[in-house]
């Protein structure tokens, strides 16, 4: 019989085995693998054992590891699908032009996300906006996410005065984007429903929401109404820490009053500097427009030190975000003197001597390789004197430091294959490598796209959680451009199809 999504066979037969560790003797023969409760039970050449049960036939495909994403904004990634693409925009006149044809949402507003203004030949200006858009609330999400363009409409909406440049950086930036996620769940349920589908269409088995709200309440909610497609760890931010002490939230615990125990509680997430889209990101050396110009510092060293004290004496991960060298060297000093555990979220301009410290610290590296191809021409362009290295994807990995990839939608889309091939290739669209060096070797890669990340990847073995991903082509021999397309045949996750093509 063969099953449908939301069956659990009991034998996938066969498939040829891909994983970034492996102590199978299978090599790329063909073989069965045999499941019970939610794991593999035995892996047996194909045809060895007798069939029994529901069977998945593989085709001869590639069997991989479930994927997963280590840093998503999963409502606000959700909504993108209702917002104005941006990404296209090459000026700030052609990105108020596509807002004054964009449509307007049930609320009364028009929203675009994806803008990258950092190379932009004009400047973002409140008048600019306002002669496209005229008196219809309009707001602009840097792909970055940390800074929005309103128009004089969308400050007033939002209580601001309606002068200057339009233009909200940081943590003004943030609370626009808090306000613009807080739609009823009848609107954000069912896109996050579709979103968390689109993954598991691409073999994500789980990921880590790092919204800017309390997450419990909401991931509860969802899995009471039958949320069952991704395993999913959520952060909190400082505002929520004291209540999430209070209430005895510690890393790796179910959530509370959730249906299943595919949600669990993350890591205490807090941002310490900007980006470097948004030229914030705190950083040696002074970009190019102004001498005096470092980026910024959002969270003090001593403030941070307090934080990841608290979090960890109450049994919280951290989750520091440090986009600059000096947001880097200060998040690894905190690690050192807290002693507390978790990742460094992004880790795009790392000091040479703060490369082994990773490994050292047992801090891991939660980076988006995409992000560096994004960013190729801007990172050139704006880092251009730091001395610094930007995405060191290679020094890391040579260092011992555990990689764990992410998109963080959505800066970039949610897309496992493609941070893969990101990471491994260092190129898109047929362009040179950008920073070769720093390549990735497929394998590593690959593990860093599971749970464990590259130190400890998922494997394929008996007794392993049956979370895994059928695909069409080997994930450690595919070219740029396969691995980029990837087509899924199917995903499990627990032993149950969450998508079957």
């Amino acid at each position: 019989m063969t099953p449908e999504r939301g069956a659990h066979p009991d034998v996938i037969t066969d498939v040829r085995l891909s994983a970034p560790e492996r102590t199978d003797p299978f090599d790329r023969d063909l073989v069965d693998v045999h499941l019970r409760e939610g794991a593999i039970a035995d892996i047996a050449p194909a045809g060895a054992l007798p069939h029994r049960g529901r069977v998945l036939d593989g085709g001869g495909g590639w069997l991989a590891p479930g994927l997963w994403d280590h840093h998503v904004h999963v409502v606000q990634w959700a909504l993108a699908a209702q917002r104005e693409p941006l990404g296209a925009a090459a000026s700030a006149a052609e990105a108020a032009a596509i807002m004054s044809a964009a449509p307007v949402l049930d609320d009364g507003r028009r929203v675009g996300t994806g803008f990258r203004d950092a190379l932009w030949p004009d400047a973002p200006t409140r008048e600019l906006l306002d002669a496209a858009t005229g008196e219809i609330p309009t707001y602009l999400i840097n792909a970055d996410v940390h800074s929005v363009w309103l128009n004089s409409a969308a400050l007033r909406r939002e209580g601001l005065s309606a002068d200057g440049s339009g233009v909200l950086r940081e943590e003004p930036a943030f609370e626009i984007s808090r306000r613009l996620n807080e739609l009823g769940p009848e609107v954000t349920d069912p896109l996050v429903e579709r979103m968390a589908r689109a993954a598991a269409a691409r073999g994500v088995v789980g990921l880590v929401d790092l919204d800017m709200a309390w997450n419990e309440e909401a991931w509860a909610r969802r899995t009471a109404a039958g949320f069952d497609l991704l395993r999913v760890e959520f952060g909190i931010y400082p505002r929520d820490l004291d209540r999430a002490i209070a209430e005895g939230l510690r890393t790796g615990a179910v959530a509370r009053g959730a249906a299943s125990d595919l949600v669990r509680v993350g890591p205490l997430k807090v941002i310490t500097d900007g980006s470097l889209g948004t030229r914030t990101a705190a950083c040696t050396h002074a970009y190019p427009h102004d001498p005096h110009d470092h980026g910024l510092l959002t969270v003090d060293a001593e403030t941070l030190v307090d934080l990841m004290s608290r979090a960890t004496a109450a049994g919280l991960a951290s989750a520091i975000h440090a986009i600059g060298d000096v947001a880097n060297t200060n998040a690894l000093d905190a690690f050192a003197a807290t002693g507390a555990w978790g990742t460094i979220e992004h880790a795009q301009l790392v000091a040479h001597a703060d490369v082994p410290r990773f490994a050292r610290l047992g801090v891991g590296a939660s980076v988006q390789p995409e992000h560096a191809i994004d960013d190729r021409d801007m990172t050139d362009s704006l880092w251009a004197n730091q001395t610094a290295q930007p995405y060191p994807l290679r020094s890391l990995a040579d260092s011992g430091a555990n990689l764990l990839f992410g998109s963080d939608a959505p800066v970039s889309a949610l897309n496992p294959w493609a941070a893969m091939a990101a990471a491994v290739f260092r190129t898109r669209d047929g362009r040179e490598p950008w920073q070769p060096h720093q390549e990735l070797d497929a394998a590593t890669a690959l593990g860093a796209s599971t749970q464990g990340g590259s130190a400890g990847p998922s494997r394929i073995e008996p007794g392993a959680p049956a979370d895994l991903v059928l695909c069409g082509r080997d994930p450690l021999r595919a070219d740029e451009t396969a691995l980029r397309r990837m087509e899924v045949f199917a995903t499990l996750l627990g032993g149950r199809v969450t998508h079957l093509a």
